[in-house]
């Protein structure tokens, strides 16, 4: 009986001993990579609300150039340099072949599988077109016509789309006429839907041609 009585409390002994080194996980409720700030800066992500991701815009690029072209090149192709559409047109920025003439390039094939010159190519034309349209940019910019407010990345776009005479046939008329391309998309909503972005680096040039270095 004796051994059994040390046998027992020996062991009640090493178990409250054991017990007393394992202490319950105290979780930190201060979540600190919502709300800690050691280095001064403020963090918002990541977050435990759904609404903080579901409302972002990612890329955000304002009025930036980059944000025009990039725009432009997902409306013509949502952004495919390899795209040729029912008519012919090529690329991300879908250039017609005699277009791409004007800019010095003839190699179709090679204009296709490169990235690299239809960005060159895309910058060209807009040096060509803002020489052509020098004069409607001077003298309508800032003004509204046909209920748009028109301004130089507008016009751009619009040359982009229908060419710069189709531009100024658009602004002879006083913005009556509905011009349109071959898939019914007009000059006009190009002319709105990117305008008041910042194309004032682009320098006007009438024989702007695409370097192939």
């Amino acid at each position: 009986m004796r051994k059994k009585w040390y046998f027992y409390t020996t062991l009640a002994i090493i178990i409250a001993f054991l017990s007393s080194g394992f202490k319950p996980l105290k979780i930190d409720s201060n979540h600190w990579f919502l709300i800690k700030n050691p280095d001064g800066s403020q963090y918002l992500y990541p977050s435990q609300e759904q609404e903080d991701y579901t409302n972002l815009n990612i890329p955000f690029t304002g009025n930036l150039f980059i944000g025009f072209k990039e725009a432009i090149g997902f409306k013509e192709s949502q952004g495919k340099y390899r795209k040729i559409n029912s008519l012919g047109y090529l690329g991300k920025y879908q250039f017609g072949v005699e277009t791409l003439k004007t800019i010095g390039i003839k190699n179709s094939p090679q204009f296709l599988s490169s990235p690299k010159m239809q960005e060159k190519a895309f910058v060209a034309l807009l040096a060509k077109n803002k020489w052509l349209l020098r004069d409607i940019i001077e003298k309508y910019e800032g003004k509204v016509v046909s209920g748009i407010r028109i301004t130089e990345s507008g016009i751009l776009a619009a040359a982009h789309l229908g060419g710069a005479g189709s531009v100024k046939k658009f602004f002879k008329s006083n913005g009556s006429r509905y011009l349109r391309d071959a898939y019914g998309t007009s000059i006009r909503s190009y002319m709105k839907a990117f305008g008041g972005y910042d194309t004032s680096f682009i320098v006007p040039d009438n024989n702007a041609v695409v370097s192939l270095n």
